[in-house]
């Protein structure tokens, strides 16, 4: 028995003519008694087929005259240019088999937000989703690419922690065989700084869990986290890396995907001056002289800048900007003071084009160890429970510092979408945690 030989979609309309064999999900479906219109989908691209009745037996056209959206199905037939198709190009279909019947789909049309996330493992089947999982796949394989192209080591830190570093009340509590002070990580970073003294350039994409109580478009409980500790390093260094990252992640985009990006209406010409162009750079006190003069919005020196300020800033420019020299009070305990200014910290933020907010999150990392046990205890914390940390700066500590980047902000501001729970293919919020 010879065996079928499948191609893809893609692959057949790039063909163009003769016999192919395709399989697929029916993606729509219309006709009559005489003539079936499907129109197949599988992981590549969407093509439209002809079955006429006459050209099939009694048993098999009653199983295409009730075939149903997401029924799946074995094809083969002739491919043939036609400019009135769905991608160009229609197979006029000779043998057909049915493998998986569908009955109801769940998903129509018009469904609300609420009902797609509540069939979130069938809402993946959609051609919006399939092109954001294709964007966040390259996305993924551009960050690694990125830092092993320039002498990065991968490496993994515990998710399970029994300190925290991002703030006590963000922190989601684990009960570790009947033990407290267990916590789900929010980010590597108090793990990862001790293995720059033995790696000195380090990065991971690991989940991190954040408890904010937030309910806006912007937020996830379990996000992905694309982090790097640098040993030897300077301030400068680490914004460097984040500028040149965040290039390199979209032109990975821009040069693969355009396709999935006119699926998703995104302007790929908006995301072109990330690439092309330097960013934008500021200290924070330079922001707020910003924001008065162009924008109308007088804000205190010293507190941290809200979502609005940053969307307002944000729309002044068409490219990231770089902001950097926040005040010491609003920032971590382990951000180095600025030498030259000690209310500020060498610490920096990253913020997309459009209104997509913070992109990355950094600093160079305090090595006074007096200093990072002072810090601690101002943010009420003990710092004998940071022992293991502190023994970095003990023995043989060096300059270092890092970043970290939510990829699914990334991927949201790539993919200019209004929500982040798209990004991500099972959103976790506060309010929701299934399917």
């Amino acid at each position: 028995m010879v065996k079928t030989e499948y191609i893809t979609v893609q692959d057949a309309i790039t063909k163009g003519s003769g016999e192919v064999s395709l399989h697929g999900w029916v993606h729509r479906e219309r006709g009559s008694k005489k003539l079936k219109f499907i129109v197949l989908r599988d992981s590549s691209e969407i093509i439209q087929c002809i079955l006429k009745r006459d050209d099939f037996d009694e048993k098999t056209w009653d199983s295409i005259d009730k075939i149903q959206v997401e029924a799946s199905v074995e094809l083969t037939g002739t491919i043939a240019k036609d400019e009135r198709a769905p991608t160009g190009y229609e197979l006029k279909v000779s043998k057909f088999t049915l493998v998986g019947e569908s009955h109801e789909f769940p998903i129509q049309k018009d469904a609300s937000k609420e009902h797609l996330a509540d069939h979130r493992h069938l809402h993946l089947r959609s051609r919006k989703m399939t092109a954001i999982l294709k964007i966040r796949s390259t996305i993924f394989g551009a960050i690694d690419q990125y830092f092993r192209g320039v002498g990065f080591y991968e490496y993994h830190s515990p998710t399970l922690q029994a300190v925290q570093c991002e703030g006590g009340s963000d922190l989601f509590d684990v009960d570790y065989f009947g033990k407290k002070g267990v916590f789900l990580a929010q980010t590597w970073q108090l793990y990862a700084e001790p293995a720059v003294f033995a790696l000195e350039k380090i990065y991971t994409i690991a989940p991190s869990f954040r408890a904010e109580k937030s309910k806006t478009s912007r937020h996830l409980t379990e996000y992905w986290h694309a982090e790097m500790e640098m040993a030897w390093s300077n301030f400068d260094d680490i914004i460097g890396h984040g500028e040149a990252l965040l290039k390199h992640v979209v032109a990975a985009v821009l040069a693969k995907h355009n396709k999935e990006l006119e699926i998703l209406g995104r302007d790929p010409a908006k995301l072109q001056p990330t690439v092309d162009k330097p960013f934008v750079r500021m200290t924070y006190t330079e922001a707020l002289k910003i924001l008065k003069e162009k924008c109308d919005m007088e804000i205190e020196w010293g507190k941290d800048l809200r979502t609005i300020e940053e969307d307002k800033l944000s729309k002044l420019y068409d490219v990231p900007i770089i902001c950097t020299h926040y005040p010491k009070k609003v920032k971590a305990f382990y951000m180095m003071e600025d030498p030259d200014d000690p209310r500020t910290v060498q610490g920096v933020d990253f913020i997309g084009t459009e209104g997509y907010g913070e992109l990355i999150g950094g600093s160079h990392r305090e090595h006074d160890i007096e200093k990072v046990k002072a810090a601690l205890i101002e943010d009420g914390e003990d710092p004998s429970e940071y022992e293991f940390y502190l023994d970095t700066r003990r023995y043989g500590t060096v300059p270092h510092g890092g970043f970290g980047m939510g990829v699914e902000r990334i991927i949201s501001w790539i993919c200019g979408l209004e929500t982040i729970k798209d990004a991500i293919p099972f959103p976790r919020t506060m309010e929701r945690y299934k399917p």
